[in-house]
């Protein structure tokens, strides 16, 4: 069965839900199974998600010279 694909913050609040319902204790052994499998996929859409939104994430940074220079997300920044 093909899931539609949600929205980070659709599968965040999910994610959520599926949290409180695990940590209340008042379901099965089955159940509990069932929603742990749901949040790790929850987990990889999420980080996906984000990997995806840093790799366009860049940071401008003006040289000493005047100059703006773009860094990417995890590169160290020059202070100036």
């Amino acid at each position: 069965m093909a899931e539609e694909k949600k929205s980070f913050e659709e599968a965040l609040a999910r994610l959520e839900e599926v949290v409180a319902r695990l940590e209340s204790g008042e379901l099965t052994l089955d159940e509990s199974l069932g929603l742990y499998e749901e949040g790790i996929g929850l987990i990889r859409l999420c980080s996906e998600a984000l990997e995806a939104a840093e790799a366009k994430v860049k940071i401008l940074q003006s040289t000493p010279e005047g100059d703006t220079v773009a860094f990417d997300f995890k590169s160290d920044i020059v202070e100036t």
